[in-house]
Order: C-alpha cells, then structure tokens, then sequence
C-alpha cells in the first residue's frame, strides 16, 4: 500500500468498529457518516471528520465503504465523490457479485481500483480486529490493500476475481437466514405443541443440532430483547434478497432461501427491520 490515509464512509455499528480499529492500528482515517452523531465518537477517538463523503475522499489513499446496500455504495461512489486515478476503493458492503463486478469495472475506467472486502463478524469483532475478511479483487490490489485488511481480521482469505468474495458473504448469509428462519419454525412448532418456550428455547441451544450463530438468536429469543441488533433483520432480509436474485440469474431455485427471506420481509413490513434478524422468532403477544 502506498499511504495509511484512509477514508472510511458509513459509520454503522460495524463500521464504527472498524474504523477504531484502523485508528489503533495507526492509520490516518477520515470519516463520514450520512447521520453526524454516529461519526462523532470516532472523531473523539482521534478520526478526522468531513462534512461530506466528497471531502472525506479527497486526499485519501483508500477509500473504505461501509454502507446498507447497492444503492447507498452507487450514490456514494458514482455522484458525490470524483475518484482520482490510483486510490484504491475496498469495498466491505455487502451488494451482488454481478454488481461488485460492474462497479469495479467502472472503478478501473476512472484510473482507480476496486477490491471487494466482505467482513464475517459482529460488531464486537469489528473493533478487536478479530473478523474473518474475505477478499477478491486483482491479486496486486489485494495485496496493496493487505496492512488494512489485517488490521480489520485476524484471518484474510483471498478468493480469486472481483465478485467471488461477494459470493462467499452471500452464502454464509443464506445460512445464517434459513437457520434463524428454521429455529423461530420450531419454536412456534414446539409451543403449539405444548412446549414450554423457555425450556425448550435452551435446550435447542445448548444441543448438538445448535450452532454458534443459532445458539445466540436463541439466548435473544428467550430474552426479548433485539436491539441493539448484532445483524439487523433488514439487512438480512435484502441479504436474501441478493441471493435469491443472483440465483435466478443463475437458473437456480432456492426454495428454503425464497421461504426465509419471506419471514425477514414480514418483520421489516412489520417495522422491524433495524431489530436483530431473531425477531422472527419472537414470542407471540
């Protein structure tokens, strides 16, 4: 990497975390958040802050996203901030691969580069450094961007051209939706059956048929308590979205897929949508 000056747009709770996390590791970071207040405890940690994403660019090196979806990345990137040839744009929003591939493609037109680099982790790991980082991208790119991405994970995993880590944040989300969508089933199942929902909700946790993804929604379950969201329903449910898209493009159906994204979509219809994706789950009134 040719600097340690860093741009990092899109202060959410994971990007928050993440860039503490690259204030710790050294580098020089200027943030914008489209909401101020979330980017001012950062700035108290020792962050720059631009009144817009265009300043927040303008000197960088590497410009980080960290944004909901496609179209927050496609505003940003594409009509707020004139890219200058060289600046290395890392890309940790989760959008499809097909869309990763025509960004980048249209990154590399304005003299710039483009890496995608899809984080596996929650919002503590975002600020211990300790996610897995999934990266893909021109193998000089990856490697031009490797200080950053180490400080962000404890494990980097190249995975080939643009698009294919993308790829890999989508299927590893598809599981995460059908397992918390699969745990609410049986709860709701265990319940009408006369179940009682406590007992039944910790013994699913700590079983063998449990994982470290579903044994966590089901301690929320049992608590109520969704907010602040690890990952929000929302995001979990345009997740899916992308996958199920992406699939049809591909001439597939994924029929346990289109059925989860179905419960996620209910809770966002239902004001959800910023709750923790084990919502879903939640107890009848």
């Amino acid at each position: 990497m040719t600097g340690r000056h860093i741009a990092f747009i899109g202060l959410g709770s994971m990007g928050s975390g993440m860039a503490l996390r690259l204030l710790d590791s050294g580098f020089r970071v200027t943030v914008y958040n489209r909401t101020r207040e979330r980017a001012l405890p950062v700035a108290e940690a020792g962050a720059e802050l631009a009144d817009s994403a265009a300043r927040a660019a303008a000197a960088a090196e590497v410009l980080l996203l960290s944004v909901a979806d496609e179209d927050a990345v496609e505003e940003l990137l594409f009509h707020r901030i004139a890219l200058r040839p060289g600046v290395l744009v890392v890309n940790t929003s989760t959008v499809s691969p097909k869309y990763a591939r025509d960004a980048g493609a249209r990154v590399e037109k304005a003299g710039a580069r483009w890496i995608d680099a899809c984080v596996i982790g929650n919002p503590a790991q975002a600020r211990e450094g300790s996610m897995r980082v999934l990266a893909s991208g021109a193998p000089e790119d990856v490697e031009a961007a490797d200080p950053v991405l180490r400080a962000l994970g404890s494990t980097v995993v190249p995975l080939g051209p643009v698009g294919q880590a993308p790829a890999m944040k989508l299927a590893f989300n598809l599981l995460l939706g059908a397992q918390v969508a699969s745990l609410a089933d049986a709860v709701r199942y265990g319940e009408r059956a006369g179940l009682d929902r406590d007992l039944l909700l910790a013994a699913i946790g700590a079983s063998g048929f449990s994982s470290k993804v579903m044994s966590f929604r089901a301690d929320l379950m049992r608590s109520g308590r969704f907010q602040p969201a690890a990952f929000k329903a929302g995001l979990m449910h345009k997740d899916l979205r992308l996958v199920v898209e992406e699939a049809r493009d591909l001439g597939l159906e994924l029929t346990v897929t289109e059925t989860a994204a179905g419960y996620f979509e209910r809770a966002v219809a239902e004001g959800k949508g910023d709750f923790d994706a084990a919502v879903v789950g939640e107890a009848p009134a």
